[in-house]
């Protein structure tokens, strides 16, 4: 990866997302686009089960 790269993402704005540490779910968190930025807003820890029943 390089300044300007794109990486392509199958999510849209105020989409909810999984914010992983080490391939472990901590919370969960909305796309925001702010300015020119893609930016996630933390909104609440994980539930590991709900992760895990996800990837069934």
């Amino acid at each position: 990866m390089g300044r300007g790269a794109v990486i392509p993402l199958d999510a849209k704005t105020s989409d909810e997302v999984w914010i992983l540490a080490n391939n472990h779910p901590v919370a969960r968190g909305e796309i925001q686009i702010q300015d020119d930025r893609i930016t996630i807003a933390v909104k609440r820890s994980a539930d590991v089960f709900d992760f895990l029943a996800g990837a069934i």
